[in-house]
């Protein structure tokens, strides 16, 4: 545990804070004062740490659990091999540009529609990254270049979501900075702005000792966009409150809890101003995610009673995205289960699956709720999360 908290860059008393003990609890776990503590606790302290493999926690080689990193996705070889491979000639021909953004489109609209998107945006994305690399390299001219690598940009955004929580944090980061890069060659302000939203994910999503340089991304997109707002189009003025709302997102993470609720506050003032129909594409920013985004603040901010009552006003059936849904339904079962509510936190994992088992299978709190609960010592609940688990395949028949 201390080796894992400081590699975090973390207190003692942060630790402790984040996983509901005292800090003089914690020292005693630390020091081998106090027995070992039991599955509940181990799985608190490994999402507090980050901890991919329980094994890298417990010491016992035979429990490998991973938490917050997926079993690979069958068709990761093929999306790697495609963001890997340059091609220096000419040899691929570059599609039409109305053909490309065609098909983009369309990845995007069955990432939203199917219940297993990875397998769906997994299948069209070799063929996506490929094109549009043609596209940039065989560019007549600065604008058509420009053109070119805001669609390149695109198609890595695309790639970052089937990326996240897949055994390769090296290919994440490749993805999210290569498709920074094309965005500020695009010098397109929507693509730059999704470009940095995603990279502020990928720093914060590597732990507390990386929320200053998401910030730092953050910040910077906001306020490179908030000149444009006054006469900006939908799309701009919803990435930029998106990327309001991630600062509050991180805040959470810290626990600042004013400053994660005035972030929260002007993304919502940004979303008013939209259509009432407009979904975001990437960010499925809207009027109608505001009430998600609110139980995911209250998540973090570890406010269980505060997550239940956002989850009770948020209306998840607005969302279009079935993904998305599906994590709405992960962060309010975090809720539940914060809040003392275990049997209702299954039952929504259960809604979540039935949304996106994809987006289930490849999450560290979902998988670890379920985990806790196979143990219950209440039967019914203890079958019900033995079915998720054989579900998401992490536990066997």
């Amino acid at each position: 545990m201390q080796i894992l908290r400081e590699r975090r860059g973390m207190t003692q008393a942060q630790l402790a804070d984040f996983i509901g003990v005292s800090p003089h609890t914690l020292r005693k776990i630390e020091n081998g004062q106090q027995k070992a503590p039991g599955l509940e606790m181990v799985l608190r302290i490994a999402e507090a740490l980050r901890v991919r493999d329980l094994a890298d926690l417990t010491g016992h080689p035979d429990a490998h659990v991973d938490l917050f990193i997926g079993p690979g996705h069958p068709r990761l070889a093929a999306v790697k091999a495609a963001v890997d491979t340059f091609s220096l000639a000419s040899g691929v021909e570059p599609p039409p540009v109305a053909h490309l953004e065609a098909r983009l489109r369309a990845a995007w609209k069955a990432r939203h529609q199917a219940p297993n998107h990875r397998e769906v945006i997994g299948g069209l994305l070799p063929g996506l990254i490929r094109d549009a690399q043609a596209l940039v390299r065989n560019a007549e001219s600065a604008v058509a270049r420009r053109g070119a690598q805001a669609l390149l940009a695109e198609a890595y955004s695309l790639c970052q979501f089937f990326a996240a929580y897949q055994p390769d944090a090296s290919l994440l980061w490749r993805v999210a900075e290569r498709g920074m890069i094309a965005a500020q060659e695009s010098e397109d302000p929507h693509a730059i702005g999704v470009a940095a939203w995603l990279l502020t994910q990928a720093h914060r999503d590597s732990g507390p000792r990386h929320f200053d340089a998401a910030d730092a991304v953050n910040l910077q997109a906001v306020r490179f966009l908030e000149p444009l707002l006054p006469d900006s189009s939908a799309d701009v003025l919803a990435i930029a409150g998106a990327l309001e709302f991630e600062l509050g997102y991180t805040a959470a993470r810290r626990r600042e809890t004013g400053t994660a609720w005035r972030h929260w506050d002007k993304a919502d003032a940004m979303a008013g101003r939209l259509p009432a129909d407009y979904y975001h594409s990437v960010t499925s920013f809207s009027k109608a995610i505001m009430g998600a985004h609110a139980v995911t603040v209250a998540v973090e901010l570890h406010q269980g009673g505060e997550s239940v009552r956002q989850a009770a006003r948020a209306d998840e059936t607005t969302i279009r995205s079935r993904p998305r849904r599906a994590r709405h339904r992960i962060e309010e079962a975090r809720g539940f289960h914060l809040d003392g509510q275990p049997d209702v936190a299954i039952a929504t994992l259960q809604k979540a699956y039935e949304a996106a088992p994809e987006t289930i299978a490849y999450n560290g709190y979902a998988r670890r709720i379920i985990l806790e609960q196979v143990e219950s010592k209440q039967a019914d609940r203890r079958r019900r999360a033995s079915g998720l688990a054989m579900g998401i395949g992490i536990l066997a028949a």
